[in-house]
């Protein structure tokens, strides 16, 4: 599927092809643990090193290079704790992650309403310091996107089931509920979530899920016993609205329980960061949604 209009859903990228990205490591941050026991998945010896700083396209600190999956734990305050835990899965098409607007920023936003947060840093393709035009380009041309992307399904399928189950088997540790741990992805982390839950056994399944602007999802075949969906994206995005639908179409063909959202405007990849747009109030769509489970 070839994007050929201009990317006006997406222009700061579309304005940035030429900026690459620095990198600036970042300072310190929350408790971080590894995804895999040692000797587990992940880890390749000969990957590039991993890279974290800003691309002047993409809001916030990127992360590229993931072969080593972990979680970043943000705990909520425990005055505020009401036992619910949501895996974050940043988007970026598996070239990077926009792990601070689509990452850190959920887990604080969701520290604040009471819910412990992980961060799943998955793995990525690897990529060199010109990945920024090689990403346009295969974001203009679909199909080659989902060529390049394919083969990582296995692996970033594998990441989502396992931090379910890592969250599960501590939720002790965490104070969370064992039976309220929910994941929730953007972009391409919104196919994680979806592919994770596809996957996974029941005991590994979260008990609630969220796609925001969901993309590169592909077939999908939805359980009887599929958790609740919440689904939310822009119509003026090509990528997260289709999805979106075909998302929905699936959860409510299966009878399971699913609300979306669809805003007028609003493009793809807002995440946390405020755009002037009725868009901005998804956040309030969920905070109900997520207090209804």
């Amino acid at each position: 599927m070839a994007l050929s209009t201009s990317l006006r859903w997406f222009a700061p990228l579309a304005a940035g092809v030429g900026l690459l990205l620095s990198p600036v490591m970042t300072a310190a941050q929350s408790a971080t643990i590894p995804l895999w026991p040692a000797g587990g998945q992940g880890g390749k010896a000969d990957y590039p090193a991993e890279v974290v700083g800003k691309a002047a396209p993409f809001k916030g600190t990127i992360v590229r290079n993931v072969s080593r999956p972990v979680l970043e734990v943000f705990p909520a305050d425990p005055a505020k704790a009401n036992g619910m835990a949501v895996i974050v899965a940043p988007g970026g098409g598996f070239h990077m992650l926009s792990y601070e607007n689509e990452g850190v920023e959920v887990a604080r936003w969701l520290n604040s309403l009471g819910v412990t947060a992980f961060v799943l840093k998955y793995r990525l393709l690897a990529t060199g310091g010109d990945f920024v035009p090689v990403f346009m380009a295969r974001l203009m041309n679909m199909d080659a996107m989902v060529a390049a992307t394919a083969p990582l399904k296995p692996d970033v399928t594998a990441d989502g089931v396992q931090a379910v189950k890592l969250v599960r088997q501590r939720a002790a540790e965490w104070k969370v509920s064992p039976d309220r741990i929910g994941m929730m992805g953007f972009s391409a982390g919104g196919a994680v979530t979806a592919w994770a839950t596809l996957k996974a056994e029941p005991a590994s399944r979260p008990d609630f899920v969220a796609a925001i602007y969901p993309g590169l999802l592909g077939t999908l075949s939805v359980p009887g016993d599929a958790p609740p969906m919440f689904i939310l994206a822009a119509n003026d995005d090509p990528i997260g609205a289709p999805d979106s639908l075909k998302l929905y179409a699936a959860w409510r063909a299966a009878e399971r329980p699913v609300e979306l959202h669809l805003y007028e405007k609003g493009g793809h990849g807002f995440g946390m960061a405020p755009q002037n747009l009725p868009v901005d109030g998804w956040k309030a769509l969920f905070e109900a949604w997520l207090a209804r489970r």
